[in-house]
């Protein structure tokens, strides 16, 4: 819809509804009657004029319709880029905070966030910190299918990540020119809010180029109103043509309806990087910025009014090279005026290694200009997460078990001998049911991975019921193992696989 006639129309709205108000006014005296020419027909009688009451209830009407239009506007974006949206579970190790989320959720801490898919072939980018110490990752469409999420890359400083799942043709999401978006446009949010899938909520572009909240090493945010809570991390932030503007990333919690979201430039360039190499190439010339505030142009000679000031210059790099010294302003990159410290960091960001850029600097009140050829950033990788390493060789499953009788309120299937026969179920010794209980997790195994340690109880394994530890290790020698495991009185399944 057309941002002016939306206005146009909110603006005839408004000055409807507050017709009302109006109402004690004296109205002006009405217009007289316009002459009538000879020719025209002497009885014809005059048109009545419209009443206040039945031009207010057009204007409404007409304000009505446009609103309506706006709410199917909205829809059509959550079916456009809805089946593109995914959610995303992560175990990432114990969690003793709940038992009825322990009991749900296998004995491991989940933490939840959401997902935009962007090529068809099961590239998913979201955030870093959704994934941040997953041990597993489990990827729901909309459509309710469900399928392991494999790490493809992740890049801290922007707080990104990209994940692969195996599946085909999936819907993907278009990304849109983030450096063009205007501020007070309109933008819809779609994620997995406290875990309800596929939430849609609405607000407004709040700002562009929001940077310095000290949370990543690359900050250059959208800031929007539109309600965005935990679990929508990673979702997109999208606009009425159904285009993602940004990747929701983060709330500031001191206030109300400021969310954060990475652009949609910076994350399809990061996005693109992860998914072809596995790690972000960013580019560096060497050296230390900081904002040039007022205090600091005061006492400097003819200083401009804005720039980056720089405050060290890595003898080595880039900079260097050309010429750059500590105590020059950077007032523009690639002809692009800067502002702050954050604008050059931006500027550089967008640019491939390799690139020479133009550089306009200050130095003691004179203008000048110098070329700086973009250099690759020595950055570590990050440390790789658990569901990224490859298990420690085992010769099982890392899994050591013991026959114990069963504890009282540990009897599994109550009432039942099992498939083994009264023998079994009630023990060598005769002492009541016997089962086969964890005794030992290796580090780094199949089993530690499957959430299981020391003092679980087998209640079955591939489906045989009360089974004795040897059963157990019986059924493992394949590498493969479906266990349902009791803990604290609750229940689970876990999948083991060598």
């Amino acid at each position: 819809m057309n941002s002016r006639r939306l206005t146009a129309s909110l603006a005839l709205l408004v000055s409807a509804l507050s017709l009302p108000s109006l109402a004690g006014a004296q109205p002006s005296a009405a217009p007289a009657p316009p002459l009538r020419a000879p020719s025209a027909l002497p009885n014809a009688a005059p048109s009545p004029a419209p009443s206040r009451a039945a031009a207010s209830s057009a204007a409404a009407a007409a304000g009505t319709a446009d609103l309506r239009r706006l709410g199917e506007a909205f829809a059509d974006v959550a079916d456009k880029v809805g089946p593109a949206v995914v959610q995303i579970e992560v175990a990432v190790g114990e969690d003793v905070s709940s038992p009825l989320r322990w009991f749900r959720d296998g004995g491991q801490r989940r933490g939840l966030g959401s997902g935009v898919i962007f090529s068809p072939d099961g590239g998913i980018l979201t955030n870093n910190h959704v994934i941040d110490g997953a041990r597993a990752i489990t990827v729901r469409l909309r459509d309710g299918r469900m399928f392991a999420g494999r790490v493809a890359g992740r890049d801290p400083a922007t707080d990104l990540a990209v994940l692969r799942i195996d599946a085909k043709d999936l819907p993907t999401a278009t990304f849109a020119d983030s450096d063009a978006a205007r501020v007070g446009a309109w933008v819809v949010a779609i994620g997995s809010p406290f875990g309800l899938g596929h939430t849609v909520t609405t607000g407004v572009l709040s700002a562009k180029g929001r940077g310095g909240v000290g949370v990543n090493d690359v900050e250059d945010y959208l800031q929007t109103d539109a309600s965005i809570n935990p679990g929508n991390s990673g979702g997109p932030l999208v606009d009425l043509d159904g285009r993602v503007l940004g990747i929701n990333t983060m709330i500031v919690s001191r206030g109300q309806g400021i969310g954060l979201a990475v652009p949609a430039n910076m994350a399809r360039r990061v996005a693109e990087q992860l998914l072809r190499r596995g790690r972000v190439e960013r580019a560096w010339i060497g050296v230390g910025l900081q904002d040039l505030t007022p205090q600091l142009a005061a006492v400097m000679p003819n200083a401009p009014r804005a720039g980056a000031l720089v405050n060290a210059v890595n003898p080595s790099g880039p900079a260097a090279r050309s010429n750059l010294q500590p105590g020059d302003v950077i007032t523009s990159v690639a002809a692009r005026p800067t502002r702050d410290a954050q604008d050059v960091i931006r500027e550089l960001f967008n640019h491939n290694v390799g690139e020479t850029l133009a550089l306009e600097v200050v130095r003691g009140g004179q203008r000048y200009q110098t070329r700086v050829t973009l250099a690759a950033r020595n950055e570590p990788p990050p440390p790789a997460l658990p569901v990224q390493r490859a298990p420690a060789p085992h010769t099982g499953l890392g899994l050591t078990l013991r026959d114990a009788p069963a504890e009282r309120g540990a009897r599994g299937e109550r009432g039942e001998r099992g498939e083994r026969g009264e023998r079994g179920a009630r023990g060598e010794r005769g002492e009541g049911r016997s089962l086969a209980r964890v005794a030992f997790v290796a580090d780094d195994s199949p089993a530690e991975r499957a959430g299981l340690r020391p003092g679980d109880v087998i209640l079955e394994a591939d489906g045989r019921r009360a089974p004795t530890a040897a059963e157990v290790e019986e059924a493992a020698r394949d590498g493969e193992l479906l266990v349902r495991v009791q803990r604290r009185g609750a229940a689970f399944y876990a999948a083991l696989k060598r």
